[in-house]
């Protein structure tokens, strides 16, 4: 949960940043503009909500297809990362089992999933509307160590890009090898 805490200040810090020009501006997750990412993100928040309670992939799925940023994209961002950090929080979710779309996984991996995601669309809206893009360092080792296990398969999964370069050395800031892990390229 902490970490979780860590992402959300981090996402927070940034999208206060952004003004409504910048909803159409690229982001480093093709195909995304900001206002993709921020739908996308927030959509996630919703999802573990949802999930936490017992939703059906079907009813994530669904979910995903609506706009979820509307007019003002800091509430709709606060206002889906507190149900989020609730429903995470609620005694007994933690060890729920919820019906992802990648299948069924403990709740626990559900919140490292949320962790990942706005920890490094975090990185991703800053480098789209130019604000500071610096991640919490012992954030970036915690996600560093859970994903490493993966780095074999992150380029075929499908959401991290073509994963690792293979050319960032483990004596790098860990900030880079995040990035790089995650197909981020700076």
């Amino acid at each position: 949960m902490e970490a979780l805490t860590r992402a959300d200040a981090q996402f927070a810090r940034v999208i206060r940043t952004v003004v409504v020009d910048d909803l159409d501006k690229p982001t480093p997750c093709e195909g995304w503009d900001v206002r993709g990412l921020l739908n996308h993100v927030i959509g996630g928040n919703r999802a573990s909500v949802m999930l936490l309670e017992g939703g059906s992939r079907d009813d994530v799925m669904a979910l995903f297809g609506e706009d979820l940023v509307g007019d003002d994209y800091l509430v709709a961002y606060e206002d889906s990362i507190a149900d989020s950090r609730a429903a995470f929080a609620e005694e007994g979710a933690l060890g729920r089992t919820v019906h992802h779309v990648m299948g069924d996984i403990p709740a626990t991996q559900l919140l490292q999933f949320r962790t990942s995601d706005l920890t490094l669309h975090g990185w991703d809206l800053a480098r789209a509307v130019g604000a500071d893009d610096a991640i919490d360092p012992e954030l970036a080792a915690f996600l560093l160590e859970g994903l490493l296990p993966m780095a074999a398969v992150m380029g075929s999964v499908g959401v991290f890009g073509e994963g690792p370069s293979g050319t960032v050395g483990e004596d790098a800031p860990v900030q880079q090898r995040l990035l790089d892990l995650t197909g981020r390229r700076p």
